[in-house]
């Protein structure tokens, strides 16, 4: 009787996904800066900037390779360095009065072994959704030197063309957007 028990308990382990394998995560606002780099002055020099305000969940199942990304950036903590031309980007580029959120939503997260290494996903920018994917570069967790949390600290780039997102305001900057994203956020 122990033994068929056995042989059942077995098969049920076996045929069972794993539970308890999607962790969650949240975004550190502290350690968590998108940022964006384009041409000016048609090829001449590269413009950069980021975002000072962030928010974002995170889960991942390694054991299935799913998961799922949203981070949510708050537009007008937009900067440059030049506050002149960071008034004019979020007026008529962001039009932040209008809409205040960048919005990244991937459910589509693909895997490199036990690693993230990009996600489908979609980007809501200035009231416009389009496909975009993110390709992560690095990702690496461990436990907090201090706190003892589970941590993760990502690296990832994504490709737009500011037209696509009627981002047209000025012609004296290139079309191509190169976002570029730093991420560390703690294991719920």
């Amino acid at each position: 009787m122990h033994r068929i028990l056995a042989v059942v308990m077995i098969a049920l382990s076996v045929a069972a996904p794993a539970r308890g394998a999607v962790e969650s995560f949240t975004a550190d606002p502290a350690h968590t800066f998108p940022s964006f780099e384009l041409t000016h002055g048609g090829d001449f020099t590269i413009t950069r900037g980021f975002f000072q305000k962030t928010a974002g969940k995170i889960t991942l199942d390694r054991v299935a390779k799913t998961g799922s990304i949203e981070i949510v950036v708050d537009t007008a903590s937009m900067t440059t360095g030049h506050a002149g031309r960071d008034n004019i980007v979020r007026a008529t580029w962001f039009k932040v009065e209008q809409y205040p959120q960048m919005i990244y939503r991937s459910a589509n997260v693909k895997f490199s072994g036990d690693v993230p290494s990009g996600a489908e996903g979609e980007l809501l920018l200035a009231g416009v959704i389009k496909p975009v994917t993110l390709v992560i570069t690095s990702f690496k967790c461990r436990p907090h030197p201090v706190n003892k949390k589970l941590q993760c600290g990502a690296d990832g780039t994504a490709a737009i063309k500011r037209i696509d997102f009627g981002l047209n305001a000025a012609s004296s900057v290139g079309d191509d957007i190169k976002i570029l994203f730093q991420i560390e956020a703690y294991k719920d």
